[in-house]
């Protein structure tokens, strides 16, 4: 008969997205798991075809907290949808710093682009609504939007600077404002403050 399981495999899951968190995607070996759970590494091969299964688990639950964390700041309603969206980005790499990095500054040459990952159409089609504009417009907006966005993110995920949120809202309007000021929009607009 088979030792019985020790650990299960979100118990490991979750040791390995723990490390990422406090130490970086790097930190993620199966020693250091094991270590985390207070074992040898023998367990994440039982429970994982081996580290790239893990490591991929690993993204796809950073993925998951990003995606709850967004969906958080959209039900709490201090800002207009697309703004909430920017800010949440924003604030996930502010709190979130490593798991930032794994998902959003790695490098993805080997990776097939999906755009429907991680909000980016819901991003597109809240901003049609809110905009008017046609989906070719509301994607060039949203791109030259989120190139500000994410440059911001990425001060907060590398420690770079730390601004005061409200700040960071401030300029995340002030450059909407900017894009929006060049569009030929409908007078009804919904505002972005």
């Amino acid at each position: 008969m088979p030792p019985k399981v020790k650990y299960t495999r979100e118990e490991i899951l979750q040791a390995a997205v723990n490390l990422t968190r406090e130490r970086g995607f790097e930190a993620v070996t199966a020693r250091d798991v094991g270590a985390r759970l207070g074992t040898s590494a023998k367990p994440v091969y039982t429970a994982f075809a081996g580290m790239n299964e893990l490591k991929a688990a690993v993204i796809e639950e950073a993925g998951a907290r990003f995606d709850a964390f967004r969906l958080r700041e959209l039900a709490d309603g201090k800002y207009p949808a697309y703004k909430c969206i920017g800010m949440a980005y924003i604030r996930f790499a502010k709190e979130e710093r490593n798991l930032f990095r794994l998902l959003f500054m790695r490098d993805r040459r080997c990776e097939v682009p999906d755009t429907r990952a991680l909000g980016y159409q819901d991003s597109v089609r809240i901003l049609e609504n809110q905009t008017g504009l046609d989906e070719a417009a509301a994607n060039l907006f949203h791109a030259e939007m989120w190139v500000a966005v994410h440059g911001i993110a990425v001060t907060f995920a590398t420690a770079y600077q730390d601004w005061d949120m409200e700040l960071v809202g401030r300029m995340l309007t002030d450059i909407y404002e900017g894009l929006n000021a060049r569009q030929p929009l409908p007078a009804s607009r919904e505002t972005f403050r």
